[in-house]
């Protein structure tokens, strides 16, 4: 079974957070240009109507693919195994982890309840950056919640996000690599094309 990390719904809920209005760095100014496209929409009172579920979670999912970088992720997610696939299956894998994020989440996003995020610390070292940061929630409740992004195109781009200590990449690449190394490779595909029927299955 494809777990997530224990904090893991923090993960989308950091790309709806409201920041504050002060002037950020460049790399920070990159996080929030899609924060604040996520609030308009899940502020939309239009496409908070039934009728429009379809066309709000195409929306969310465009937006945050503006700056997530699927296919950096899958990756590293798959560590040494990435090297032994064919261009096909790589191609397979990254869409199917793209749909397995973007499903998970989208909920998530939705149920925006007005938290705040601080943008607390930028570093920069050639093409690559992270963005620390802390939410605070309604309770005052504080999570620390990191991107981790790269430089491509001239346009940073996230391929990790680390919530309370614990690095999505890395949580996932564990659990990949326990499953290819113990059923093969075949068993992960399917149990990520289950997870993600799962997900979209009528609640």
């Amino acid at each position: 079974m494809i777990m997530k990390p224990r904090a893991l719904p923090l993960l989308m809920a950091g790309l709806m957070l409201l920041a504050p209005a002060a002037a950020r760095a460049a790399v920070t100014d990159s996080v929030k240009k899609t924060v604040d496209e996520v609030v308009r929409i899940v502020s939309d009172k239009e496409l908070k109507k039934p009728q429009n579920e379809k066309m709000r979670h195409k929306e969310l999912k465009t937006t945050i693919e503006t700056i997530f970088d699927y296919a950096e992720m899958a990756q590293r997610c798959m560590g040494s195994h990435w090297k032994d696939r064919s261009p096909a299956e790589k191609k397979e894998f990254v869409q199917l982890f793209e749909t397995l994020l973007e499903n998970s989440y989208v909920g998530k996003i939705e149920s925006y309840n007005q938290e705040k995020i601080v943008y607390l610390k930028e570093t920069v070292d050639g093409d690559n950056a992270e963005v620390k940061s802390k939410v605070v929630t309604a309770k005052r409740d504080e999570y620390t919640l990191d991107y981790r992004l790269l430089k491509k195109g001239g346009k940073w781009m996230v391929y990790d996000v680390v919530i309370e200590g614990v690095s999505l990449v890395a949580n996932y690449r564990t659990q990949f690599d326990r499953i290819v190394r113990d059923k093969g490779y075949d068993e992960l595909v399917l149990k990520l094309k289950s997870r993600s029927e799962e997900i979209k299955a009528p609640k």
